[in-house]
């Protein structure tokens, strides 16, 4: 009874505050008590549920430069607390994914060009993310720019990912490597 309560506050919350704002969105959204959140860039389907301490940030200028970042959340998602999801571009996460917590998802990256000027302080590069439909990411796990994950993956604990991954995959590893893969034509997983 305490957590439907809870969780009912934090819908309404999120109803009067957030949602009028999101660029779309659908029904039934709670966002727990978000450290930070840039809701024009965030286009959330329904029955999504965010818990605490998240930083759904888009970034708008950086340097000098403009930028037009986009937030798309699915369906269905659950995130656990301490999410950290930084976007100029675009950063999409698939119906019916599950993402553990103290994650971070990131399009960004600071180059180091001018060795003079502080890395922090340089333009930024940036390159899509996308987290297909039906994936579960474990806790710790740091999602690079670029990264392409396949639809029902399952990303293991502490793993740092970047690159392209087919569907039904467990990848795990720093940096990460598929473990093994679904063959439908043999009926079962195969080892790389």
């Amino acid at each position: 009874m305490k957590m439907r309560l809870k969780n009912l506050f934090h819908y309404i919350i999120t109803y009067i505050f957030f949602r009028p704002f999101f660029k779309e969105r659908g029904n039934k959204i709670i966002i727990c008590n978000p450290i930070l959140i840039t809701p024009r860039c965030l286009h959330v389907g329904s029955k999504v549920f965010i818990r605490d301490f998240a930083r759904l940030e888009g970034v708008h200028h950086y340097a000098g430069v403009l930028f037009n970042p986009s937030i798309i959340i699915g369906n269905n998602v659950s995130i656990e607390q301490n999410l950290h999801l930084t976007c100029a571009n675009e950063v999409s996460i698939g119906d019916n994914t599950a993402i553990a917590a103290n994650v971070t998802i990131t399009d960004i990256n600071h180059p180091y060009v001018d060795v003079e000027t502080p890395p922090e302080q340089q333009p930024i590069s940036f390159s899509a993310v996308q987290i297909g439909r039906d994936c579960k990411i474990y806790n710790n796990v740091v999602i690079l720019p670029g990264t392409k994950l396949g639809n029902h993956n399952i990303v293991g604990a502490n793993s740092v990912v970047s690159g392209s991954y087919p569907d039904y995959c467990v990848i795990a590893g720093v940096p990460a490597k598929i473990l093994k893969r679904y063959d439908f034509k043999r009926g079962e997983w195969l080892k790389n």
